[in-house]
């Protein structure tokens, strides 16, 4: 064998490990571990509506929770669910978020508008001291959630 017919072989044979070394190496490298804000998201949650907790539809619908469309798309929420930790649950009926819009979710009555969604209770769902909000799409699986203990809102 001469030196050339061998150094073709380690050179053909370092190409193809480079190529499989690659080919495992592309999937690995496409899960980013870096966190990426989604395009659906809850932006804000006002669970302690200000004053006195009476149960008057003010009140309620001074409870509300936001979620905000980042992308530049509008999405369909229809059978989408907000609920929290206790399983009170309300199912977004027909509803589509424009790109770059928020929608704020009162627990109260009222009359829904673009802006504007109301769940039509007649008691407060979100707990002041502590609780979890949680978004999931028309397939039961999850798309963000905010909680928060001691009066304190955390993302």
């Amino acid at each position: 064998m001469t030196v050339s017919t061998s150094a073709r072989r380690l050179t053909a044979a370092a190409l193809t490990a480079a190529a499989i070394t690659a080919a495992i190496a592309v999937p690995a490298s496409a899960a980013d571990p870096r966190p990426h804000r989604q395009a659906v998201e809850i932006s804000d949650v006002q669970y302690d509506s200000p004053g006195r907790d009476d149960r008057s539809n003010r009140s309620l619908n001074a409870e509300w929770v936001e979620i905000t469309n980042n992308g530049r798309r509008g999405v369909n929420l229809d059978g989408w669910t907000l609920s929290d930790r206790d399983g009170h649950t309300y199912t977004f009926d027909h509803y589509r978020l424009a790109g770059r819009a928020t929608v704020r979710v009162h627990t109260g009555i009222g009359r829904d508008s673009r802006t504007d969604l109301f769940q039509d209770r007649r008691a407060y769902v979100w707990n002041n001291d502590r609780d979890t909000a949680t978004l999931r799409n028309d397939h039961g699986r999850f798309v963000d959630d905010a909680s928060w203990g001691r009066h304190h809102f955390h993302r």
